[in-house]
């Protein structure tokens, strides 16, 4: 499967750009496990344009975890082709533009999944985006606003008039949000459509490897994206890959060594940010772990991993849950 002229491989898995997780030491780290593709967190063009130094310091971007693609989101032609012309100076292998995020202080001002409600000014921004710079453009959607306006089939057609150069569809519709069941019947129905010649990626509750290879084999996708599935999991990469690739379930990852990872992923928080900062963002990854799901009574372990502020705390936690894991301390 290719974007433009990026070989990404058969059955590629990528890495969903997501706001406060995909930083750059997770999204490093999920390339390690097997991500064939990763992106950044979402930039917003206005903050862009106007040269906040938080959302400029989304831009920095590694050689080990190409390909990678920075998405940015906004609501006004201009703004997303002077953004996109910033992006490129990053050099990413991808722009990737975000009309799906469902959250209210995005889609409720017309950006993100917003624009399914003015398709005309989503498509004037493709086009212009896409004219405008020279990286490959892709697009991330949703179904529709609603589920009265599922519109996705139809758009899809319109978006690659535009000169896309691959679509992601998340399977449900903003109203939504990340509620219900992601509907990949559409989304079959956008790859099967003769008209449809870019590649499409799938995205939406790819949980385990056996749904990764259904999404493949029953809707025909060129690539399916792992998003919330991510959380405190990042070694789902290495297990969807093991299980693509030869049918069968990934053996060997012990307790002790998923805690290995999740204590490295701490440790790689704080390198990039600084301990306070780094803490507060890794924490709630670490309480959504599905390693911790079955210990008895963890709701009070959750509630004190997401109070923790230093590693020490955290790793006291850790230590804590090791023996209710089958972890025997050295």
């Amino acid at each position: 499967m290719k974007i433009a002229g990026i070989d990404l491989g058969e059955r590629p898995v990528f890495l969903a750009p997501m706001e406060d997780v995909t930083d750059p030491a997770f999204r490093l780290m999920c390339k390690r496990f097997g991500a064939d593709m990763v992106y950044t967190e979402f930039v917003s063009a206005d903050a862009l344009i106007r040269s906040v130094t938080k959302t400029e310091q989304k831009l920095n971007i590694s050689n080990e975890e190409r390909p990678v693609a920075i998405q940015i989101y906004g609501r006004d032609v201009e703004t997303m082709v002077q953004a996109a012309r910033i992006v490129e100076q990053a050099h990413p292998d991808v722009i990737d533009l975000n009309f799906g995020c469902p959250v209210k202080r995005v889609a409720g001002k017309g950006a993100g999944a917003g624009m399914l409600r003015n398709v005309p000014l989503m498509l004037d921004i493709t086009r212009a985006v896409v004219q405008a710079v020279k990286t490959p453009v892709t697009v991330k959607t949703r179904l529709g606003w609603d589920a009265d306006s599922k519109i996705i089939v139809t758009l899809a057609e319109q978006l690659q008039d535009c000169g896309i150069a691959a679509l992601t569809i998340h399977g449900r519709t903003r109203a939504q949000m990340y509620t219900g069941e992601a509907d990949w019947t559409l989304i079959g129905q956008v790859k099967q459509n003769p008209r449809m010649q870019i590649p499409i990626i799938g995205n939406g509750d790819i949980t385990t490897p056996q749904r990764a290879a259904e999404c493949f084999d029953r809707y025909g996708v060129d690539a399916i994206m792992v998003g919330r599935a991510s959380f405190g999991r990042p070694w789902i990469f290495k297990e969807i890959k093991h299980y693509l690739q030869t049918g069968r379930e990934l053996e060997g990852l012990t307790p002790e060594w998923k805690l290995a990872v999740l204590r490295q992923e701490v440790e790689d928080s704080v390198a990039l940010l600084d301990e306070r900062r780094g803490i507060l963002h890794v924490r709630r990854h670490l309480a959504a772990s599905p390693l911790f799901k079955g210990i008895p009574n963890f709701r009070e372990t959750r509630i004190a991993m997401l109070r923790a502020e230093t590693k020490e705390e955290l790793y006291a936690i850790f230590r804590k849950i090791e023996p209710m894991l089958g972890i025997t301390a050295l």
